[in-house]
């Protein structure tokens, strides 16, 4: 009982930053779903079952422009690609995680993983009831955020531009923490690299796929040469 106390409390301490900003963003989410007519209860409908923070942005005009089910796949594979990187390195962490594992697999957000890929616990944090207790108050704080975004959508009527610019500020302040957060920086230097090479070839309506396919075929050669290098 004494472990799953401190679990849970040392959980919610390391969620505590990702409260600030998913209430923020969920807020962001709900108001831009209210203003193409979808109440409060669509947010919450989707943000307890897709749960996919800057999909759900996307899935807004998706809904309100009516596009094909086609349509809204393609557009979800490439929004959501960059979970492959992240979630072939939780593969270790969540083996023995049994019933929990497909819900712990359905709520690694960039955010969540930026948490539980985190080596170093403190003692008597048990590791398995961590991933379990972050992806909970994550989950809560975006669903939270989007019914209340919802229901203020609902009462106050003002211009909603640039709040979809949300999620971008906040991929910026993670990579920003990752980067602070260890010193090998070659990853991060390269996922850049990629990505501005591939948006000046291909423009930006086009770059996605081949920056992923380039940065995904970059990563793995220099996992090798890493890797090769630290064991000589």
């Amino acid at each position: 009982m004494k472990k799953s106390k401190e679990t849970i409390k040392y959980a919610f301490k390391a969620s505590i930053p990702i409260m600030a900003g998913y209430i923020v963003l969920g807020m962001g989410f709900g108001v831009l779903m209210e203003s193409k007519g979808y109440g409060w209860w669509w947010s919450l409908l989707m943000s307890l079952t897709v749960y996919a923070g800057s999909m759900q942005y996307v899935a807004i005009d998706l809904l309100a422009g009516g596009a094909t089910l086609i349509s809204a796949a393609l557009m979800t594979l490439l929004v959501n690609i960059r979970h492959i990187f992240y979630g072939i390195t939780m593969l270790e962490g969540y083996k023995d995680t049994g019933a929990k594992k497909p819900y712990l697999i359905c709520a690694l957000t960039d955010e969540t993983f930026s948490l539980v890929c985190s080596p170093n616990l403190p003692k008597g944090v048990e590791r398995k009831a961590y991933y379990l207790f972050v992806s909970l108050f994550n989950h809560f704080y975006w669903v939270a955020g989007s019914v209340l975004g919802g229901i203020i959508g609902n009462v106050f009527t003002f211009n909603t531009a640039g709040v979809d610019f949300a999620m971008t500020a906040l991929f910026v302040v993670i990579f920003v923490e990752q980067w602070e957060s260890t010193k090998q920086h070659i990853p991060a230097l390269t996922g850049v690299l990629c990505s501005l090479v591939m948006l000046l070839i291909f423009g930006p309506s086009d770059f996605l796929i081949p920056a992923m396919i380039t940065i995904t075929a970059a990563l793995l050669l220099e996992r090798k040469i890493l890797e090769g290098g630290a064991s000589e």
